[in-house]
């Protein structure tokens, strides 16, 4: 039962990773600790082995949905590749320090992370904040006929690449879950592209990580293996169905699974449930 229910965690992260850019790590980082706590087949997964299992999935159902994302000409390879200059480094940074971290403290960070991205997405919908200033400009015509004019200003797109690197390496979440509302708050990118040339920068910058945590024992490669056609397959599936909604249901959605699973991880991180 155990291993049927994480084939479907692979495709449900897979498919809700894919669909908005975040790679699928809020969902296989939650679902192995629990799972460590219930059965003993999974209890040599620590905090640091749940990481790095999810980032080792991750590559996967990036690369999945950035090769459909490809095919629909989504995918913003240069500014990807600039992006991954700094967000590349950082993962692997990330992924060298979890071992600092305690279960305990572990949990409680996970949670405030992810009602921090919950907040950024809310700000996004609003359309609060304010675009920084571009100096590599560029357009993009969508399937309807309408013009988009976005980019990056090279200094800042590094520093933030860097940071949202070192968290994705920290916590297996894939960095989509601050690189998409960076792209579309800060840099105008339209959040289609967004999304989908934030998967590129996932798969490379997971890629990176995940060398990491092999080095340091981090992976429960059983647990990979079960995991791994769900999460290929919901990359593919999360990429399709994208195309179909809006950016707006997406977000809002995303917003209620993150602020949900959060609170969840802060009360087990306070020893409160």
């Amino acid at each position: 039962m155990e291993w049927m229910l994480l084939f479907v965690v692979g495709l449900l992260a897979g498919t809700l990773g894919s669909l908005v850019g975040l790679g699928g790590g809020i969902v296989i980082v939650p679902a192995l600790i629990y799972l460590a706590g219930i059965h003993p087949a999974f209890q040599g997964i620590t905090p640091s082995v749940a990481v790095g299992t999810s980032l080792l999935l991750i590559v996967l159902t990036a690369l999945s949905s950035t090769l459909s994302f490809l095919k629909q000409g989504r995918v913003d390879v240069k500014s990807g590749f600039v992006f991954f200059l700094a967000c590349g480094p950082g993962a692997m940074v990330g992924a060298w320090i979890t071992r600092l971290f305690q279960s305990d403290t572990f949990f409680a960070a996970f949670g405030c992370l992810m009602l921090l991205v919950s907040w950024l997405l809310r700000i996004k919908e609003k359309g609060t904040v304010r675009p920084v200033r571009l100096d590599v400009t560029k357009t993009y015509t969508d399937p309807a006929g309408t013009v988009y004019e976005y980019g990056y200003h090279r200094l800042t797109a590094l520093g933030l690449s860097f940071l949202v690197g070192v968290i994705s390496g920290l916590f297996g979440i894939g960095g989509g879950s601050l690189l998409v509302p960076m792209m579309i708050m800060l840099f105008r990118f339209p959040p289609h592209v967004a999304t989908a040339t934030s998967m590129l920068i996932i798969c490379l910058s997971s890629i990176a990580a995940s060398v990491m945590h092999v080095v340091q024992g981090n992976i429960h490669w059983l647990s990979a293996l079960v995991l791994a056609p769900g999460a290929w397959m919901g990359g593919r599936a999360g990429a399709w169905i994208s195309a179909k909604l809006s950016g707006r249901t997406l977000l809002n959605l995303l917003r209620i699974a993150i602020i949900v699973t959060a609170v969840r991880m802060i009360l087990d991180g306070l020893n409160l449930v």
